[in-house]
């Protein structure tokens, strides 16, 4: 299966949503984060995990007190995290990154809405 895949109504993602589908021999992710659309293979860089399953997040923050102690965990609002519920890997929606291990990174998905309709493009 090649080319433009029309997954879903544009209603079927809501900001802060996701859906998982497969598309061919793929499973993909697609979310909905501050009204723009990303899209990834739902597979864990770390060992394999349907990642696009996990937990969707603020991103979580150490507090460090002025003595470097740790002061409890709060929450960062403007990065939204996805965590994968094999071994608690997260990954920011909007980059895919790792937060502390540039080298893993989600598999990118191309993604578009048109006309009330999600399509992503399959190679």
């Amino acid at each position: 299966m090649e080319g433009k895949v029309t997954v879903c109504g544009s209603a079927e993602v809501p900001e802060g949503g996701r859906l998982v589908v497969d598309i061919g021999e793929r499973t993909i992710g697609i979310f909905r984060v501050k009204n723009k659309l990303y899209a990834y293979e739902n597979t864990c860089p770390h060992q394999g995990g349907p990642v696009c399953q996990g937990t969707i997040l603020p991103r979580v923050v150490e507090k460090i007190g002025a003595g470097r102690e740790s002061r409890g965990f709060d929450f960062h609002p403007d990065e939204v995290h996805i965590v994968c519920p094999w071994h608690g890997f997260e990954f920011n929606i909007e980059t895919g990154c790792h937060p502390g291990r540039a080298d893993s990174r989600l598999v990118s998905v191309p993604v578009e809405e048109e006309l009330g309709f999600i399509r992503v493009i399959v190679e």
